[in-house]
């Protein structure tokens, strides 16, 4: 990739040299009450896994100083045009943001404190590859004002992993998490893949079991997906490995909503479960949808689980949020008759590039769009039904778009719930069971 001229060390130096950053493309002030999420890609990993197309890259450690230095600026260009905003969730993830040195992680979270008004209780997240971190590392995070983890396990089988091209075994999984925890982190997600060629119902029975045990506060399932451009599609393509069953895939993730739901985790979303206690129902940190417990003890249907990724929630809530670093995409929003003006954004993806444009005061964007109203309104769909109890409600979504979706939908939904794929309550729209198994022909009837 190149290397390029070691940069001016340290958070001053950083946020001396914004000023070289450019200006983003004009656009108008979002609304200041709104939720806003921060992205930090870190596009470093210690080795790049066959499956992985994220703009990712191993073996470039002599850029990280760099690196570091043209991210603080970057961040530090954005703190006047987002100025009263508040942020409410960070997330560093990558690649493997834990192949930075802690004094380097210091310095990003630094600028973006200085440059942000975080909030309070903000959710800050930092995913971790579980061969890449001790106690000592962990313990750093936490220091850092790191209050949720996020470790790619992916699989609780040697030869799994190997396939997967994981630089961790499973001892080292269990080595992550004891440190995790015994570096103060009550907040703790694991990633996990299923449906790999010839993968046994017994072997993912087996790894969800073991997951359970350590009894993370939060647990993301993924099937395998061949992406084009990446060494498992070539090897689908010659025949080296099978290509993934979409059934036997469909069979697993029956078996996981079963026995999640089982071990007391709620399935707010797609691909995500969180332990079932109800979020809090006021503040900051109070997720929308949430309502009370009923009478008799339980959560009633909607209400958010405390420790869902809030994050990822402003993702599919179709809210707002800045991406900083090279490839990350953003999305902001600004008042508009009837409703908002959406503009979304992405950077350019090779770093050297990245770290030059920063350096010489150039532009970095890739590509820049303002969202036409239709694609707006089925976008807001497509991402909300994701979420599981909760859906897309009647009131969020006219207040995004000044429309009653119950109108501007009326076809698409009477078509789906013909064929009970979704269903509708006082409030809003959601999947049914038979709508989560087959989501993407649902999504795709509400698309422009």
């Amino acid at each position: 990739m190149g290397h390029l001229p070691h940069a001016a060390a340290g958070v001053d130096g950083c946020r001396a040299r914004a000023a070289a950053t450019p200006e983003p493309r004009s656009f108008a002030p979002p609304s200041a009450g709104a939720p806003l999420g921060l992205y930090v890609h870190i596009p470093f990993c210690a080795r790049k896994c066959p499956y992985c197309d994220f703009n990712t890259y191993a073996d470039l450690d002599d850029v990280f100083e760099a690196y570091v230095a043209a991210l603080c600026r970057e961040i530090a260009a954005w703190a006047p045009r987002l100025a009263g905003r508040t942020v409410d969730t960070v997330f560093v993830g990558g690649g493997t943001p834990t192949v930075l040195t802690l004094d380097q992680l210091a310095r990003v979270l630094g600028t973006a404190r200085r440059s942000f008004a975080i909030a309070a209780d903000a959710e800050v997240t930092c995913e971790a590859n579980p061969g890449t971190v001790d106690r000592d590392r962990f313990a750093g995070l936490r220091d850092l004002g790191v209050n949720r983890l996020s470790m790619g396990v992916q699989s609780f089988h040697d030869d799994e992993l190997r396939f997967l091209g994981r630089v961790h075994g499973v001892d080292d999984v269990y080595r992550a998490f004891g440190a995790a925890r015994a570096a103060g982190f009550d907040n703790v997600n694991l990633d996990f893949m299923f449906g790999l060629p010839e993968q046994s119902p017994q072997a993912w029975a087996r790894t969800l079991d073991a997951a359970l045990a350590l009894a993370p506060e939060h647990l993301s399932l993924y099937s395998l997906i061949v992406e084009p451009n990446t060494p498992l599609h070539g090897w689908v393509q010659t025949g080296r490995v099978a290509a993934p069953d979409d059934d036997a895939a469909a069979e697993l993730y029956e078996h996981a909503l079963d026995r999640l739901g089982g071990a007391g985790y709620r399935h707010y979303e797609v691909s995500n479960w969180a332990r079932g206690e109800p979020a809090p129902a006021a503040g900051r940190g109070a997720q929308a949808g949430a309502v009370a417990e009923d009478g008799a003890g339980e959560p009633t249907r909607g209400v958010m689980p405390r420790l869902a990724c809030r994050h990822n929630l402003v993702y599919w809530r179709n809210q707002e949020y800045l991406g900083v670093g090279p490839g990350a995409h953003s999305h902001l929003r600004s008042p508009a008759p009837g409703g908002s003006a959406d503009r979304r954004w992405g950077n350019l993806r090779p770093v050297p590039a990245y770290i030059r444009r920063v350096t010489d005061g150039m532009p970095l964007e890739a590509f820049s769009e303002d969202v036409d109203a239709a694609t707006a309104m089925g976008e807001t769909m497509m991402l909300g039904l994701r979420l599981v109890d909760e859906g897309v409600g009647f009131d969020r979504f006219a207040a995004l778009h000044g429309r009653d979706l119950r109108v501007v939908f009326a076809e698409p939904l009477r078509d789906l719930e013909d064929w009970e794929l979704v269903e509708r309550d006082a409030g809003c729209v959601r999947l049914t069971p038979r709508g989560l198994m087959v989501g993407n022909r649902v999504f795709e009837r509400f698309l422009p």
